[in-house]
């Protein structure tokens, strides 16, 4: 078992390079199986997930080729199987887009149900009701779903909640679909629109991206042959914003596109940290104690819910009572038992957290409940008084690349042990 040791009352200061989304690459390497050829990612994120998903590509027929840390070339002409690993599938959720990507190319998809952080119930009855829209048949049986269909056909679907998942399932499935596809009620997210770059550019036709419809013109083939790189991590750069307001610190944030940050900036503000924009970089700084907010997660362009953790260890340390109401997962406050180990004053009911703000934490040894509950946790730890030891990093490696390097560099103390 591995743990962080954390040294904490660290303000942070100095730069940090934001990596590769890690929402955008976990939907983007399924997609490259519409492409009947060869194309080039970088800016990947070198995490866990990604070397997960390239291993089930691999499974299904792929050739990959690990150019650097941060780039690969796929070749996806010899795709000879659409079962994939039920083992590798459950280890997170994103593993869905390979039913969309697989009914697209194939015809036949069969995956395991999607693992992933506990955040109450995620159902995919979204995807499904697309899937069956454009004239799939989908069954669940044994813990796998099974679609097929002998050819997809365009249509018109609307989404009955803002899905994030849903929307890139749809637009994955129908890229090659007979005819005109428009999905209606499509989430916005900042990968979504990466996405569907990344498809565009590699020869299919989709519009609209980014707003509430989307059309999709299927097309008969994608041809691949390009470099696509991916979009910088909007939920990275937010922690690190996060960080520096909360350590009373100093940091540079290079390479992010400050426009899908605007919901985090707003908030960094209100609770008294400064925010300078450079376009594709940031200053974000607060030599105070940080004052109370009231924050509602929603959909982009929204407060985004991967950030509610991360925002909620800085109010457990602001001047006042603010409270947190999430308005997208069911369970998405097991950090706050773990934060009240470190002396924080937070009671949370049902989707709402209310916060007294308290003058200072103290270290403790807490265990992570999700990928941004573990980010959250090593902020409360870089900001306590004394150790902090943090345990089950297996989920803060699904999705943050070098955390505790990037921290450290910044000025942070933090060691990972084996016990």
């Amino acid at each position: 078992m591995e743990k962080l040791v954390i040294t904490g009352e660290t303000p942070l200061k100095g730069e940090v390079t934001i990596s590769g989304a890690k929402n955008a690459a976990v939907a983007i390497l399924p997609a490259t199986l519409l492409i009947n050829g060869i194309c080039s990612i970088d800016n990947l994120p070198n995490i866990s997930d990604v070397k997960i998903y390239c291993e089930i590509l691999e499974t299904l027929g792929a050739k990959i080729v690990w150019e650097s840390k941060h780039s690969i070339t796929v070749d996806t002409r010899n795709i000879t199987n659409s079962v994939a690993s039920l083992e590798l599938t459950s280890k997170f959720r994103a593993s869905y887009y390979l039913l969309g990507s697989l009914l697209g190319r194939k015809g036949s998809a069969t995956v395991g149900m999607p693992g992933g952080c506990k955040l109450g119930a995620r159902p995919i009855d979204q995807h499904i009701k697309g899937f069956e829209a454009l004239g799939a048949n989908v069954e669940i049986d044994g813990g796998k779903i099974v679609a097929k269909a002998k050819k997809l056909k365009g249509t018109s679907i609307y989404m009955d909640i803002c899905s994030v998942g849903a929307t890139i399932n749809v637009m994955l499935a129908s890229v090659l679909a007979d005819g005109v596809t428009i999905i209606d009620n499509a989430a916005k997210e900042p990968h979504i629109v990466d996405v569907a770059n990344f498809l565009n550019t590699m020869g299919a036709d989709i519009r609209g991206a980014g707003t509430d419809t989307i059309k999709v013109t299927g097309v008969k083939e994608l041809h691949g042959g390009s470099t696509y790189s991916v979009v910088p991590d909007q939920i990275e750069a937010g922690t690190f914003m996060v960080a520096a307001v909360a350590s009373k610190g100093d940091i540079l944030l290079k390479n992010c596109i400050t426009k899908h940050l605007e919901s985090i900036t707003a908030k960094i503000c209100e609770v008294g940290g400064t925010v300078e924009d450079f376009g594709d970089s940031m200053r974000v700084y607060c030599h105070k104690r940080p004052t109370k907010a009231n924050i509602k997660t929603l959909p982009y362009p929204g407060f985004p819910t991967d950030m509610q953790s991360q925002i909620g260890v800085l109010l457990s340390i602001a001047e006042g009572n603010s409270t947190i109401n999430e308005s997208i997962w069911d369970s998405r406050f097991q950090y706050t038992e773990e934060l009240n180990k470190m002396g924080a004053k937070i009671n949370s009911q049902g989707k709402t957290a209310f916060f007294e703000g308290v003058k200072e934490l103290k270290g403790a040894p807490v265990f992570v409940s999700d990928l941004r509950a573990g980010a959250a946790l090593i902020i409360a730890g870089i900001v306590a008084k004394g150790t902090t030891e943090i345990y089950n990093l297996e989920y803060i490696d699904r999705g943050y690349e070098n955390i505790e390097e990037k921290f450290n560099n910044l000025g942070a103390k933090i060691k990972r042990v084996k016990e």
